[in-house]
């Protein structure tokens, strides 16, 4: 028998760095890994490579968009075949998730497999706002079993109230605990009991058209420095900018969730380089910029 978990979240949430405390939740257990990312980048498999474990990786598009699910369930059968304990799935952060359990439950095509629940990370500090703007972030929290309230640390405690209300309200009787760092116990994960998700069959599964994207292609060598003063100009007027930058100090990570730019060396290779993945929603100025930081600094270009 093999157990899978989904694991959902807002572009942005924390989920990847999730993933890889969660890891270490299965000592001594074959564990399996199916990464889904909305861009065409794979960011998120080289941030997870190093962690040993057999890993699928699934981009430019949500696994249950029906663009990406016979993708999805060609990998999760040839995943199955490996006879893994626990599969992880980490979901796009604009996945609509809401067809997870018909797509699960067809034990002539997944025999052994065993729906342990859906785990969804919300950040506190954007909650509200992609809670207000975006319709699939309803969507992961009417399926979760257990919402994880991430980045605590950087939201005021009443902030932090405010999400558990809301969340409370959109998911009743939900377990919700608060965390940073993407940090969980064990006994969060024993108490899943994967009730039926309070979704009406009625709801539509089709794509958010509030949500757009495009790459934002560096065609120079930047400083470090630079690069952030860049970013600086757009970022917020965006949900996520995420990439791998090859800079005049070296390769590194770049990872925008709005106006909070991280920019970490990154040893060794990545896929990609230069390309950025930039999400926004209808009503930002993501476009408008960054054509703007287009015109006053030449070596960059929008795809």
């Amino acid at each position: 028998m093999s157990s899978l978990y989904l694991i959902t979240g807002f572009l942005g949430a924390g989920k990847t760095t999730f993933l890889k405390n969660m890891v270490r939740c299965f000592p001594g257990r074959k564990l399996a890994l199916i990464v889904n990312e909305f861009g065409r980048e794979g960011v998120d498999g080289a941030l997870l490579s190093k962690l040993g474990v057999a890993m699928t990786e699934i981009d430019n598009g949500s696994i249950f968009c029906s663009c990406r699910l016979d993708q999805f369930e060609s990998a999760l059968a040839g995943t199955l075949a490996q006879g893994p304990d626990v599969i992880l799935v980490e979901a796009s952060g604009l996945a609509d998730p809401t067809s997870v359990r018909k797509v699960l439950d067809q034990p002539a095509r997944f025999p052994g497999l065993v729906y342990a629940g859906a785990i969804c990370l919300v950040d506190a500090g954007q909650f509200h706002k992609v809670f207000a703007t975006t319709r699939v972030c309803a969507l992961q929290l009417a399926v979760s079993d257990l919402v994880l309230i991430n980045k605590t640390d950087l939201a005021a405690p009443e902030a932090v109230a405010r999400v558990r209300a809301e969340v409370l309200a959109q998911r009743p009787g939900c377990q919700v605990h608060e965390t940073t760092f993407g940090q969980l116990e064990a006994s969060w994960l024993s108490a899943l009991s994967a009730p039926p998700a309070r979704t009406s069959a009625a709801v539509p599964h089709v794509k958010d058209i509030t949500l757009q994207k495009f790459t934002l292609v560096l065609d120079e060598i930047l400083s470090a420095a630079a690069l952030e003063s860049l970013l600086s100009l757009f970022a917020g007027d965006t949900y996520r900018i995420k990439g791998f930058a090859p800079l005049a100090e070296g390769l590194f990570l770049v990872d925008c969730v709005g106006p909070q730019i991280q920019l970490t060396p990154w040893p060794g290779m990545a896929p990609n380089p230069g390309r950025l993945s930039v999400l926004f929603g209808n009503g930002q100025n993501a476009r408008r910029s960054v054509q703007a930081a287009i015109d006053r600094r030449s070596g960059l270009h929008i795809e």
